[in-house]
């Protein structure tokens, strides 16, 4: 496990730079999470750690393969400078540790609920999990274990949320790049979905 994060860790610098803070959090029952915080101009990125150190699996699987599953980290980007994100350290813990918890296998078109602003005064309580291959490439690690995807979060409304889970995550995100909406913002009014 601690040899998987230090390759996380390595490919996260390498595609994002030098962190300049980090944070840990343990819940009980799991692996520690922690959360580094790169900033880049005017942007400010969390990416997680420590949510790759098992694969997930499926909670009804009585087999689940302690080695074989897929296996991510979380990176959320936001313009520095306009809220307090720092706020969203623990949530995206949360969120990290979701897969260990609740057996939840995060992948993209997913939607994952906090129930509570993902920092204070956001009007989102939710995210959308994007494709990833972006910002951070897949990192490879040695058969039969499968890559570590870093998953790009979108921050919804909670009406965008109940939009998509009626239209599903592509229209959603179509409905975004139409409005030229700057998913970046971190007060950013929700999109017209009418």
């Amino acid at each position: 496990m601690a040899e998987i994060l230090a390759l996380v860790e390595a490919r996260l610098r390498t595609g994002l730079g030098e962190p300049d803070a980090r944070a840990a959090v343990t819940f009980l029952g799991t692996e520690r999470i922690e959360v580094l915080r790169f900033i880049d101009g005017d942007v400010v990125r969390y990416a997680t750690l420590g949510m790759s150190a098992q694969p997930m699996a499926d909670p009804s699987d009585p087999f689940a393969d302690p080695v074989k599953g897929p296996r991510a980290e979380l990176v959320l980007s936001v313009r520095a400078g306009l809220a307090d994100t720092d706020q969203v350290l623990r949530k995206l813990a949360v969120l990290a540790a979701s897969p260990q918890v609740e057996g939840v296998i995060v992948a993209p078109g997913a939607s994952l609920d906090l129930g509570e602003p993902l920092w204070p005064g956001a009007p989102f309580s939710s995210v959308l999990v994007a494709e990833p291959g972006g910002l951070v490439e897949d990192l490879e690690l040695d058969a039969p274990m499968e890559a570590v995807r870093f998953l790009p979060l979108l921050p919804m409304t909670h009406n965008e949320a109940a939009w998509k889970r009626v239209r599903g995550a592509q229209e959603l995100q179509e409905r975004w790049l139409s409005r030229g909406t700057d998913l970046r913002d971190p007060l950013r009014a929700p999109v017209a979905l009418d």
